[in-house]
């Protein structure tokens, strides 16, 4: 057999040496007849012999550069088809083959391909043109071969024509993998991409991102460049730099077993599907060709080490192609692989969940810095490209952070210290509130409370501050739809009800006091209390109705904050809260004129003077409400109207009721019908008597009448003596002056009070 293989070896290369031109036969390799015929392309020469007139000139150049690996191969398939042939495999059938050198050239290799193509047992080398080639019979049945990539694509194409099974051991490209392409292309080696995705999956394993290329100048390399750089793109590894070197033929490190490829062959038109239906075992090993031509075989991850200066090779693991791992079968394999991750390869260092990459001023990705999350970004990997975004709704995330908090939903809950407070404090208002009811109850006929109009208006008065100390609980704890519209809408209606009677107050009081006869004339038409106050709270009430009706204020989560969910009241509308609030203090104000009118009334009978410090505390607190209320937030921010309407409530309350109620209990003696008469008689017959002499003085008819003040001592004759001679000056008056002066007598005034 070696003699054999020296002879056709020798003939080759005189062959080679002597022929300057090639014609067909000539560069057939190897041929041999049978009943079906199998091609063979194989570049047994490394190039073709280069020419002055080539290619200004039509033909074939001689081959040059003997590969004797290929060659190899050539026997190969040439021992592969006599094994068939003299076994009992293929019982009457002869399989011949005819085997052509391609000189690694496409041109030589088209040339091939057509007499493939050209009619079997046909005396002229002619390929018929037709559209059905069912019935064509070509001159082989299949073809093994091309090796290289760029010289298969070429072939495939025109077998294509006629769907000529092509079988290539060493054609990787990943193109050849289009089944719509190259429909009749099968190969016993796996696709680039399966090759560049286990070099890729390698250098992950061993925690390398920082990597050079050396490729070679031809289309294998330029195709797996292109494929590796993409998929290494996608896992964040960086190519340091490429390097491409001129095109050598490469070794063939996997030996192609095809004695069993043609066992199932039942009729010659079904070449193609029994061939892409093939199964055949090798040492255990099974292996077929999938839907894409490609077979199932795998890669050996092989380690070339240098020992004592000899460079050894061990193979570490082998790659499958199904499931993307690596199988490693010893233990020593195992700590040669891992030792692999002690290897650096890296331009930066990782960087920790929490960090993300923060890309230099250098062009490649792999060299960066690592810079910390910002607030709200988290990044639960190492080496994250950018941070990922919490949900800044419901999430938030500290700088550096490596998961995403869930914020806590914050309000003015009971047991919240502010919350506390203020609750003792309306507490408080409630038990003042209670107190005074029952002082006023228990003193219901002594002259304090009939000045105050009353126990029915003090009643409601008092009602209404209970119903304003009682609505403070809406404002606290988790806020519900229901509270939301009953703690604004109940204020109103109540402070309104509150201010109203107040009003009516005030009006009785100046009306009671007043010795104009115009003013007086015009209090008389205007004081109708019962219609006043239904008509004062019934527009509030209007007012809230609507409010309620059209935009009723509802729960809702402020996410504005960056850690918490405020979860508060939403006014709905901001102009019915406006109105309702400018409503009252309309109102407030106009109590507050008339009170301010009164200011000057008896000590103990002025009522007007504590109304007008009352209007004042109410003015200022709501004054000063409404800046801070429109730039604070929070969950205090319920706190604030609280505090308003405490100092409001506190405020009126203080002014109107605790000085009446430190009359009843602490000054009882004044507390009597007498000295509310000599009060109201000494203030009246004060101001009577600067009207009556304003009188006197512009008439000049008035004679003289003497006048006596009553004296300290005896204080009922006294005073008697002093009213009658009032009366008898106020009567001359009235019959000197107008009709409407006589309005103005301390009698009359005494009886009405």
């Amino acid at each position: 057999m070696a003699l054999l293989i020296i002879l056709i070896i020798c003939f080759v290369i005189i062959l080679a040496s002597s022929q300057p031109c090639q014609t067909p036969d000539d560069f057939v390799t190897a041929t041999s007849p049978g009943h079906i015929m199998i091609g063979g392309l194989f570049a047994i020469h490394e190039k073709m012999l280069s020419s002055d007139d080539y290619p200004r000139r039509p033909e074939i150049q001689k081959c040059v550069g003997f590969d004797i690996s290929i060659f190899l191969h050539t026997l190969a398939m040439i021992h592969s088809i006599e094994m068939i042939n003299n076994s009992t495999l293929l019982s009457g059938v002869k399989l011949g083959y005819e085997i052509y050198d391609t000189c690694t050239d496409v041109t030589v290799t088209m040339a091939a391909a057509l007499r493939f193509l050209s009619k079997f047992n046909c005396s002229r080398e002619i390929v018929e043109l037709k559209c059905d080639y069912s019935s064509y019979m070509p001159r082989v049945k299949a073809v093994i071969g091309a090796g290289y990539s760029e010289i298969t694509m070429a072939v495939s194409r025109m077998l294509n024509l006629q769907l000529m099974p092509q079988v290539s051991y060493e054609s990787t490209a990943e193109i050849l993998s289009d089944k719509i392409r190259f429909p009749s292309f099968l190969r016993t080696v796996p696709s680039d991409f399966y090759q560049t995705k286990a070099m890729v999956h390698l250098i992950q394993k061993s925690g390398w991102n920082w990597i050079g290329i050396i490729t070679t100048d031809d289309d294998y390399g330029r195709l797996a460049l292109n494929t590796f750089a993409i998929q290494t793109a996608a896992n964040n590894v960086c190519i340091a730099f490429k390097e491409v070197i001129p095109a050598f033929l490469s070794d063939n490190t996997i030996e192609v077993r095809i004695n069993q490829a043609l066992e199932k062959i039942i009729a010659e038109a079904q070449l193609l599907d029994v061939l892409k239906n093939v199964t055949f075992t090798d040492g255990g090993n099974s292996f077929h060709f999938d839907a894409h031509g490609d077979m199932n075989t795998g890669y050996d991850v092989v380690l070339w080490k240098e020992i004592n200066g000899h460079m050894t090779i061990t193979r570490l693991a082998q790659y499958d192609l199904k499931n993307g791992v690596f199988i490693i079968t010893d233990q020593e394999a195992k700590n040669e692989f891992r030792n692999l991750k002690q290897i650096q390869s890296k331009c930066s260092k990782e960087c920790s969940p929490g960090q993300m990459k923060k890309t230099t001023k250098s062009q490649h990705i792999c060299c960066y810095e690592c810079v910390d999350c910002p607030e709200n970004h988290y990044s639960n990997q190492t080496d994250m490209d950018h941070c990922l975004l919490c949900n800044n709704e419901t999430h938030w995330a500290p700088v550096r952070s490596t998961v995403c908090f869930e914020k806590e939903v914050e309000y003015l809950s009971w047991n919240d210290s502010l919350a506390i407070l203020l609750m003792a404090l309306s507490l408080l208002g409630i038990m003042f509130v209670l107190a005074i009811g029952i002082i006023f109850t228990r003193n219901l006929n002594t002259p304090v409370v009939k000045s105050s109009g009353g126990l029915t208006v003090c009643y409601v008065i008092l009602l209404c501050h209970f119903l304003n100390f009682a609505n403070t609980g809406f404002f606290v704890g988790e806020p519900q739809d229901f509270t939301c519209k009953t703690r604004q809408t109940l204020f109103g209606v109540s402070f309104t009800l509150c201010i109203s009677c107040i009003l009516m107050k005030s009006l009785k009081i100046l009306l009671a006091f007043s010795f104009d006869p115009k003013l007086q004339n015009f209090l008389k038409c205007l004081y109708k209390p019962i219609p006043i106050i239904f008509t004062c709270t019934g527009i509030q009430v209007v007012i809230c109705t609507l409010w309620v009706i059209l935009a009723a204020p509802t729960v809702e989560e402020n996410v504005s904050l960056p850690r918490v969910i405020i979860l508060e009241c939403e006014e709905g509308s901001v102009l019915a809260f406006g109105t309702m609030l400018g409503y009252i203090a309309i109102l407030a104000f106009i109590c507050f004129i008339f009170a301010f009118k009164g200011r000057k009334l008896p000590e103990n009978y002025n009522e007007a003077k504590f109304i007008t410090f009352g209007m004042l505390i109410y003015f200022i607190a709501w004054i000063i409400f409404i800046p801070v209320y429109a730039t604070t937030f929070g969950k205090y921010l319920p706190a604030v109207e609280i505090i308003v309407i405490l100092i409001s409530n506190y405020g009126i309350l203080c002014c109107m009721f605790f000085p009446k109620c430190y009359v009843i209990l602490c000054k009882q003696e004044t507390n009597t019908k007498s000295a509310f008469l000599k009060m109201i008689y000494s203030y009246s017959s004060h101001s009577a008597g600067s009207l009556a002499m304003s009188h006197v003085s512009l008439d000049s008819t008035n004679s003289n009448i003497p006048m006596t003040n009553p004296s300290p001592g005896g204080k009922s004759a006294a005073w008697q003596k002093s009213k009658d001679l009032e009366e008898q000056v106020f009567g001359r008056i009235c019959r000197e002056n107008a009709t409407s002066i006589s309005k103005t007598l301390p009698r009359k005034r005494i009886s009405s009070i």
